[in-house]
């Protein structure tokens, strides 16, 4: 099993925010005093801290999902919802924090650094805090807005001042073990070391780490063994110790035909952007195994043509622990005088946030094509927010959007945006046909709380509607009179069976009976 990870994917979910509540304060002899709906509470956030008693990524490995509390929603009499508890998650010291496109976010190369990954969803307001003098009694509260969800790369690259590097069974990790408490797997086998390893080594006054990396090999920088996987371990360290087996019974090896190997993989590496490549850096030579006799000699052979390359060659043995006592004070005064240099190095611009200005736009307006027409999205946070607060089963709370959006301006847009009545518009998840005749009136509303007249249906016919019908119940009268008259002109009436009769004869006949 795994004891050492330093790359890993993060699922998170922070919280999400509580709900406003819609109540009204209810008192004797005052049945309606006014609402008194209070607050939702915001989603806890998800916040990642580099601890330095964490040297591994394994915990989260094991539970790559972490999720925050949810904010609690709002209650009567003004009482707020219960804000959602933060996550803190200790990542070690030289952890790169990386969005899921591989974007980096920030470099916790510092104890005690703090980055929010994950913010929790806003609360949402109560109805006690929608009210004004114009909108006294509203029917509606604020939902609460989703927290944030997605994924968060984190990348390892181990703190250390020195990096002893090598080929396999160079003796690397007996090296750490002899100069410092550390306790790395020592085998006679190569690729013992799967992880780095770190160590402490006090040198008189100087106190650094030491990284032991595992083994490079002859095309560690196309891939091949696990040095390219570990490399970036090294982007960290003030000084390079090459540890050269001298006593390697493998053919065709040698010092310095695997010092030459090492350093064309060191050459091949690329180091991020403002940092010293890893062949400029102090670098020393450890001739290691030197209890061998076999050893010795070879050592005695090679250090003349190490020395004459301009390296400065210690002959050590890490079991018998001679020549370790001079490698450790050199590598001390080596770090001490990176660390001088790096504190006389002008300080690295630091990331000032500033507010958003007045008048620049929190949102903007992207026409997309689409099969019956172009399709008007609205992109920007306060308008995607306010979507998402609005609880679409109210009307009222319709309305309420419909008046933020006029007064952000986002109507004016859509208009010089080429958008016209019965447009798609976007805004977030909400799709909808745009009118452009919905107007802010809210303080002139009289409907029912929880309802807005905007949205009514307006069957009033007009003064043209009712003239033209006027005209149409007048014209069908006159005609149905013109019939009636040019039927009894002709002086033939049909009764309810159909019999002709001469309404002439029986109108004399009615006269003849009413003198009589």
């Amino acid at each position: 099993m795994a004891s050492f990870v330093d790359h890993v994917t993060l699922h998170l979910r922070s919280g999400h925010g509580g709900n406003g509540c819609v109540s009204v304060k209810r008192e004797k002899f005052k049945p309606l005093a006014g609402p008194d709906g209070g607050n939702g509470g915001n989603g806890g956030d998800i916040i990642l801290v580099s601890d330095p008693q964490v040297t591994t990524l394994l915990g989260y490995h094991r539970a790559p999902h972490r999720s925050s509390d949810h904010g609690q929603p709002g209650m009567g009499d003004h009482r707020a919802g219960t804000t959602g508890g933060d996550l803190e998650l200790p990542v070690p010291v030289g952890t790169v924090v990386k969005d899921a496109d591989g974007n980096e976010l920030i470099d916790l190369n510092e104890p005690g650094m703090r980055i929010v990954v994950a913010p929790g969803g806003q609360g949402g307001l109560g109805n006690a805090a929608l009210s004004s003098t114009k909108r006294k009694a509203p029917g509606f509260a604020l939902l609460g807005t989703p927290g944030w969800e997605g994924d968060v790369l984190l990348e390892l690259k181990v703190v250390a001042d020195v990096a002893l590097v090598g080929f396999p069974s160079a003796g690397k990790s007996s090296l750490v073990a002899a100069i410092s408490a550390a306790k790395p797997k020592i085998a006679d086998y190569p690729f013992t070391t799967l992880h780095p390893n770190l160590g402490v080594v006090q040198a008189g006054e100087n106190r650094y780490t030491v990284a032991d990396v595992p083994g490079l090999i002859e095309g560690a920088s196309e891939g091949k063994g696990l040095g390219l996987e570990f490399l970036r371990h090294v982007e960290r360290c003030t000084a390079l110790v090459h540890v050269l087996d001298c006593a390697t019974l493998d053919p065709g090896r040698d010092p310095i035909s695997d010092l030459d190997i090492i350093l064309g993989e060191l050459a091949a590496y690329p180091v991020p952007e403002g940092q010293l490549p890893l062949l400029d850096r102090p670098q020393v030579i450890a001739l290691n195994k030197l209890d061998v006799p076999e050893a010795r000699e070879l050592a005695e052979l090679v250090r003349p043509e190490l020395e004459a390359r301009g390296y400065r060659v210690f002959e050590i043995s890490a079991v018998s622990r001679d020549g370790l006592r001079e490698l450790s004070y050199a590598l001390g005064d080596m770090v001490a005088a990176g660390r001088a240099v790096a504190a006389a190095s002008p300080v690295h611009e630091r990331i000032v946030v500033r507010p958003r200005a007045v008048n620049e736009s929190s949102f903007e307006i992207k026409v997309e094509g689409g099969t019956y027409g172009n399709i008007y999205r609205v992109v920007g946070t306060k308008p995607e927010r306010w979507v998402a607060q609005t609880d679409f089963t109210n009307e009222e709370a319709i309305g309420y959007l419909a008046d933020r959006l006029a007064k952000a301006g986002v109507e004016d847009k859509l208009f010089k945006a080429g958008a016209v009545a019965g447009s798609t518009v976007v805004i977030g998840s909400i799709v909808f046909d745009w009118e452009p005749t919905l107007t802010s009136t809210a303080e002139l509303m009289t409907s029912p709380r929880g309802t807005d007249a905007r949205l009514d249906g307006n069957d009033r016919p007009t003064r043209n509607a009712r003239r033209e019908a006027y005209f149409e119940r007048m014209d069908a009268k006159a005609a149905a009179r013109a019939e009636l008259i040019r039927e009894r002109d002709s002086g033939m009436w049909n009764d309810d069976e159909g019999f002709a009769i001469d309404r002439t004869a029986s109108e004399e006949e009615d006269a003849s009976d009413h003198n009589a």
